[in-house]
Formats: C-alpha cells, structure tokens, sequence
C-alpha cells in the first residue's frame, strides 16, 4: 500500500491523487503533524504531496512521483506514444504546473472576503488536524497572512497585471470548456500528463475555493465537471484519438500558451545559464535565481526567475529535439501556426537535473 501524504486544499496534491485513483494504484491518503516531521526528516523541507512507497521509500515531486509510478504501473500509459501528441499532453503539464499557477494563486488570495473562511479551515486541518474544529481556522492565520503576500511579486502580480490575468483566464477556461464539449479529456477519453498537470490548479484551488468555483461553473461547467470526473475517474481506461489527432479546439490552449508562457521559459534557459557561470560553486540552485520583466496579455510586469521551470520546460523540448526530420516535418507546420516554433528550437547550454529532491546541473 503506497502513502499519499498530502491534503485536499493543496494545489500538487491534486495531480498526484488524480493519477493515483486512475491508475487503480492501493493508496492511504493522509497528514498529520508526525508525518510533516518525517517529511521534513527525509526531503529536507515541509513540502507536500509526498509518496511513501510499501519499501519505505519517500518521494517528492508531482512529476517524479508520476513518472516513477509510470515504471512500476505501466498500463494504461498517461504519455501517447505519437510525436504530436505526446509533444502537446508535455506542453499542456508545463503550463498547468507552471502557468496556471499564478490564477490559482490570484483567485485564492485576491477574493480573501469570499474565500478567507474555506481557506482558513482547510488551513487549519493541515496544520492541526487533531484541534477542535473552532480552533484550526485560529492557527492558520499565520499561515494564510504569508501565502497571502508571497505569491504577488513571486510571480508578478500588480495592478497592472491582475485585470490581464483575469481577462485571460476567462479565455482559457471558455476555450477549454469549449474542447471538452466533444472530448473528455485533452487528447481522447482517456487523460494524459497534460490533463494531470491542468487539474492540479484547476482542482483544488479554482474547484474548491467558493469564489473561483462558482465562477467556474457559470462559464466553464464542463471544466469544472472534468476537475470532478479526474480526481473521481470510472472504469474504462480510455484511449487517445488515432492517427496523432490533435483537436482543432485544443490550438487556442496552445496558442495561449506560446503567447504568455513560452518567452518566460525560453528566458528562464538564458537565466540559469548565466547564473550557473556566476556560480561555478553551487552544489544546488536555490528556488529563484534574481527576476526579469514579463509580459501578460497587453501589461508587463516584473516576476521572480524560476529555475525548476527549466527543469520543467526540458521535458516537451527534448522530446520535440529528439523527433526524425520526417516527424518534426509533420509537427512543425502547426507549432508555426500557432507560435510555439521558435522557442521549441531553445538551446539548452545548461541542462538541470531534480536528484535528492534538489535542482542540480544534470551530470555529464
């Protein structure tokens, strides 16, 4: 039996759960403050979701742990074995994991009237799960005051930006539930790392949190049903679309993610280059590595420069270097329609590996 630590109202937990209940994988779902301990004995930091496998091994990161369990739980695969679509389901957890990011973070925080009571109570169950019930919502005060501040200059959130955030979210969630009209998932019925990288801003901070929920259901009813029908999957595995299909309602995602997402990324490359050549010593890299302007819909904004989205952005990139002439032949067309060409020719000088639950420069 695997041990899921983890907690509804966190963001990656979400991920993890969702592809545990659908690939029939045995798991225990819990947190308590002992096992906060033990995550903090074995990982170096208080961080969740975290699995602890029958052997005893812990492993932390929604990736990893998804692709570890992929070797031990091969079937049914959550990657396509086609070029195109495995290029767009790598995409698409790229920019859940790490774009959707900044609306889950906004609608959670910035609606704090509507909100504050939910999050305050979920809070309060991570934190004390054993405290009366009147109380846990006292405790996490604390922690709410700090999530509350962080987020914005992490990840550049102001007044400039924030009415272009919520302008292009509402595109994004209206195209998506515009694609699940005729698709359960991203590329078929049956859902890929794509679908699990989208749910986990999706799920527990849109779907659950009052605010953002109910907005979700007024125009986007069919996300919000795919948020429920992932984290409560059926029987039928499901398949992908044949012949490497990729929708035509699945280009503007696409689109949208290689106007607002792909810069960022491409720049975050030149970034962890040069700081890697400012610090020939480094054993890790911290969590950001100094900031750089952005742009997000028609305002611009200065954020913090994340290096383990490089870690992430690698993933789609070598897949789509590794591709034959013949099958980049057959892709390319589409990614220059719809502006993703360019960046996916990124160099990567510096390429970073995640071992020991740390960011590193990949070994040679």
């Amino acid at each position: 039996m695997y041990q899921h630590l983890a907690h509804g109202i966190s963001l990656y937990s979400g991920k993890t759960r969702a592809y545990l209940r659908y690939k029939k994988i045995p798991f225990e779902e819990r947190l308590s403050s002992e096992d906060y301990g033990q995550i903090q004995a074995h990982i170096g930091r208080k961080i969740i979701p975290v699995i602890i496998t029958p052997e005893g091994e812990y492993i932390q990161d929604t990736t990893v742990i998804i692709d570890r369990l992929e070797e031990r739980f091969p079937t049914p695969s959550i990657y396509p074995d086609s070029p195109m679509q495995k290029l767009v389901a790598l995409l698409m957890e790229v920019y859940g994991d790490e774009w959707l990011l900044l609306p889950a973070m906004h609608y959670r925080w910035k609606f704090k009237r509507q909100n504050l009571w939910f999050v305050l109570n979920q809070f309060g169950d991570v934190m004390k799960p054993h405290w009366p019930a009147f109380a846990k919502p006292l405790v996490a005060i604390p922690a709410a005051l700090y999530f509350g501040r962080m987020y914005k200059p992490l990840m550049g959130l102001d007044e400039n930006t924030e009415p272009e955030l919520e302008k292009i979210t509402e595109a994004f969630l209206k195209d998506f539930d515009r694609h699940l009209e005729d698709h359960d998932f991203l590329l078929g019925s049956r859902p890929s790392i794509g679908d699990f990288g989208l749910v986990a801003p999706l799920y527990a901070h849109m779907a659950q949190d009052p605010y953002p929920k109910q907005w979700m259901q007024d125009i986007a009813p069919r996300v919000f049903d795919w948020t429920r029908r992932l984290q409560n999957p059926g029987g039928d595995e499901g398949s992908f679309l044949p012949d490497d299909e990729i929708p035509e309602t699945l280009y503007p995602l696409l689109a949208r993610m290689f106007r607002d997402q792909l810069p960022l990324l491409v720049n975050t490359v030149r970034a962890v280059a040069d700081w890697t050549a400012e610090h020939p010593d480094a054993d890790h890299f911290p969590r950001t590595i100094g900031r750089h302007d952005f742009t997000l819909g028609d305002a611009h904004g200065n954020r913090a420069i994340l290096p383990y989205q490089q870690w992430m952005f690698q993933r789609p990139l070598r897949h789509y270097q590794g591709l034959s002439e013949g099958e980049k032949q057959q892709i390319d067309p589409l990614l220059k329609k719809l502006g993703g060409y360019d960046g996916l020719q990124t160099e990567i000088s510096v390429p970073l590996d995640y071992i020991n639950h740390k960011l590193i420069v990949a070994p040679a």
